[in-house]
């Protein structure tokens, strides 16, 4: 059993505890802290058989999109992160391993690649061009439908995701831009001449109480 084949189970293992962990975990923090570790083993595996964009791409896509799915899923499920906030200190014990896990993997992945032997026979090579280069030729001329199907479904969902946020609801208020565009300052005050009026002075209160007496 060589280094590569090591470095490939630890990764492999640590993806699937992961990823169980996050359809298990009940808190909906913990569950996207657990995708951050699945999506970063899944790349640390796709950098180990030299697949470089892909890694970097699911590093960059989907890591950084978690925080957004984050987001979403304390927005629409109300999550209450006020009691989460306090005595944060218990949390640091999994967060340090979370990152002692994550730095174990980099450190491994960057001794795999030092030792690793050119492969026998390799795509890339052999096309003579760049990974990059090479996934778009095939993405684009094999595989066209369904790059084109899966664009059109996200274009759906997108477009689904908008019409969910202009949805109205009874007793919201609203207002129109273009009436607020087209407003001008006579429309908002009106200026009334009156004639000029002398106040009363008003009898002190202890006037009032000899003339009673």
């Amino acid at each position: 059993m060589n280094f590569d084949l090591i470095a490939f189970l630890v990764f492999a293992a640590v993806t699937v505890m992961s990823a169980v962990a996050v359809i298990s975990a009940r808190n909906p923090v913990h569950a996207a802290l657990f995708l951050v570790l699945t999506f970063f083993s899944t790349a640390c595996t796709w950098l180990l058989v030299g697949a470089e964009f892909l890694g970097i791409a699911l590093i960059l896509v989907y890591v950084g999109a978690v925080m957004v799915l984050f987001l979403f899923v304390v927005m629409m499920l109300d999550v209450d992160v006020a009691p989460l906030r306090e005595g944060y200190v218990r949390y640091l014990p999994v967060g340090l391993v979370v990152a002692v896990v994550m730095l174990v993997e980099i450190v491994t992945l960057i001794g795999v690649r030092s030792r690793m032997t050119p492969f026998a026979v390799d795509a890339v090579d052999a096309a003579g061009v760049s990974n990059t280069v090479w996934i778009a030729r095939r993405l684009f001329t094999d595989f066209l439908l369904p790059f084109e199907v899966a664009a059109v479904i996200l274009t759906v969902a997108v477009i689904a995701a908008v019409m969910l946020t202009l949805r109205r609801r009874p007793g919201a208020k609203h207002q129109n831009p273009g009436e607020q565009a087209r407003v001008r300052a006579a429309d908002r005050m009106r200026v009334v001449k009156m004639d000029a009026v002398r106040p009363v002075p008003e009898p002190p209160a202890g006037a009032d109480e000899g003339e009673t007496k």
